[in-house]
Order: structure tokens, then sequence, then C-alpha cells
């Protein structure tokens, strides 16, 4: 059984004009941010695996739920390859997960993320907004061979 966890980063800032990979939070999005984290602290697994984009919103994010999870985050493994917006790359990464890992908990970006809930999921979303939650377990012992899977749980902010 393998678990995986998708988080799209919390709202980001368009008030600074720099390149898209550098930018920030908003106010409203760390406090959703933290909205989410707080009411996920029982769905972690602290052995679980954690990769981020390398972008600023991301490792920003990522840094808000590990530290309302009281979880060090240093344990995040930060990706420049999940910089995408594209489901296809998005599950390349997935799928070259390592077989020994049994949850992996990723923050990332849409549309991707998006899409690959819908492709994988059983439960259609029409977006998954910023801070925004997911799990899906897949019944199957290898990343490699991920197919359909079981949507458990989604947590969006607006619904908090």
């Amino acid at each position: 059984m393998k678990k995986l966890i998708l988080i799209r980063h919390a709202k980001s800032s368009w008030d600074i004009p720099v390149p898209d990979k550098d930018r920030g939070l908003t106010s409203k999005g760390i406090t959703n941010a933290l909205k989410v984290a707080d009411k996920t602290i029982a769905l972690i697994s602290p052995s679980a695996t954690f990769w981020c984009s390398s972008s600023k919103r991301t490792r920003l994010t990522a840094n808000l739920f590990m530290g309302c999870w009281n979880l060090d985050a240093n344990e995040i493994v930060f990706l420049d390859e999940l910089y995408t917006f594209d489901c296809l790359q998005l599950e390349e990464i997935v799928k070259s997960c390592p077989i020994d890992c049994e949850n992996l908990i990723l923050f990332g970006h849409n549309s991707a993320i998006t899409d690959f809930v819908n492709k994988f999921g059983n439960k259609f979303v029409t977006n998954v907004p910023t801070s925004g939650f997911v799990s899906i377990n897949f019944d199957t012992p290898s990343w490699a061979t991920i197919t359909k899977g079981i949507t458990h749980n989604i947590i969006f902010p607006s619904e908090n």
C-alpha cells in the first residue's frame, strides 16, 4: 500500500515584480496554509518522505505545514523537477519514488496537482485550490506501478 498526499502551495503574492519561481506568500495564504495544516495533523505519518518544488512559495508552504505538524523541516527534499505545472511530469516524479517509501507528501503546483488527482484518484475535483490537501491510497507495492487509487481526504481552506 502506498499513500500519497498532494498539497498545493499557499496563495502567492503578485505585489512585487519578481520571477514566478521567486514569489512569496500573502498573509491570507499563510493563514489558510496553517488552517489546513492544523486540520491534517492526525493524517500525517512522521516517517513520510517529504518532497517539495524548489519555488519560494512551495518552500514557504512546506515549512508552514511542517512547523504546524511539529516535524523537522530539514526532512524536506527540494526538487527542481517539481516546479512543474504538467501532470505527466508530476506522474513521472511520483513513479520514481523509491519502493521502500510507503508515504509520500508532495508540495507542488497547479494544474499538475488537480490533473493528477483526477487521473489517479476516484473522486473528481474541479480545482485543488491554494493550500489544498488531497490524499490518495494505492493498492500496489511500488510507486512505479500506481494506477487508479482511492481518494481518502480532500481538505480545502474554504471548507474549514
